[in-house]
């Protein structure tokens, strides 16, 4: 049985658009209060909006998760405006597809920032909060969800490097789950298959047709179904923890 998450703050990332902005209405909807966490601050500001309107609360934190800074302020700010941190959901991405040779470095780098390194800036800063929630909280449990991919499953040919990012967010998550899993932290994998988001539009224009021509006759996966994953893993009772969850559409066959 799910339980509701009223009074719990939620961090999110990546959180003006697709996954993240989906997911962060979802929490919201169970009474949680909601950290944005994003570059765009129109989007956000769009969105703290519509949550608030719905009787949420919203806070707006325009950061770039590249920035150890950033994200370390984005964490502080949260607990700071909210009083505690019960859930992170690790959702920034990029997925710049193409083939390894002759491939653009800058690519490269940008997903390793991102996928990587974001990731681990914001979860730094965050398990010292979400450590003390899961100790004094009335639910004694806290989240931390990061979005991996099937590409961290099976590594294909023009994704080598979006498979290197997302394979070390898989291992990372494994990692630390056996780290804090004691502690009443609980850390989660969803891995997403083919889903419909702005992800696709960032990459250059041969890798993008071909992508698609993989996917030819796939219907696929939006953005809220997803966001129902991750709200499914946390508002599962404190004695459940759900470690990974791969979501592909029914017509993808890997």
């Amino acid at each position: 049985m799910a339980e509701r998450i009223d009074g719990r703050v939620a961090l999110v990332t990546g959180a003006s658009s697709g996954i993240g902005e989906a997911t962060a209405r979802n929490l919201a909807a169970q009474g949680a209060a909601v950290a944005l966490l994003a570059r765009r601050r129109d989007r956000l500001e769009k969105l703290a909006a519509e949550i608030e309107e719905g009787g949420g609360s919203a806070l707006v934190i325009p950061a770039d998760v590249t920035e150890q800074w950033d994200a370390e302020a984005s964490v502080q700010r949260t607990v700071d405006e909210f009083g505690r941190l019960d859930i992170l959901v690790n959702d920034a991405g990029v997925m710049l597809l193409g083939p390894a040779l002759g491939g653009p470095v800058k690519d490269w780098d940008r997903m390793v920032s991102v996928n990587i390194m974001g990731l681990l800036y914001t979860t730094y800063a965050a398990l010292p909060h979400l450590l003390k929630a899961a100790e004094d909280s009335p639910r004694r449990v806290a989240d931390l969800v990061n979005v991996g991919s099937v590409a961290g499953r099976q590594a294909r040919a023009g994704a080598a490097v979006y498979n290197l990012t997302k394979f070390g967010v898989r291992a990372f998550s494994e990692g630390l789950r056996q780290e804090v899993t004691g502690q009443h932290v609980r850390v989660s994998l969803v891995e997403p298959g083919r889903v419909d988001t702005e992800l696709w539009s960032h990459m250059r224009e041969e890798a993008r047709d071909e992508s698609l021509r993989r996917f030819a006759g796939v219907e696929p996966l939006n953005a809220q179904d997803i966001a129902d994953a991750i709200t499914y893993v946390v508002t599962r009772p404190r004695h459940v923890a759900v470690n990974e969850m791969l979501v592909r559409p029914t017509d993808q066959v890997n």
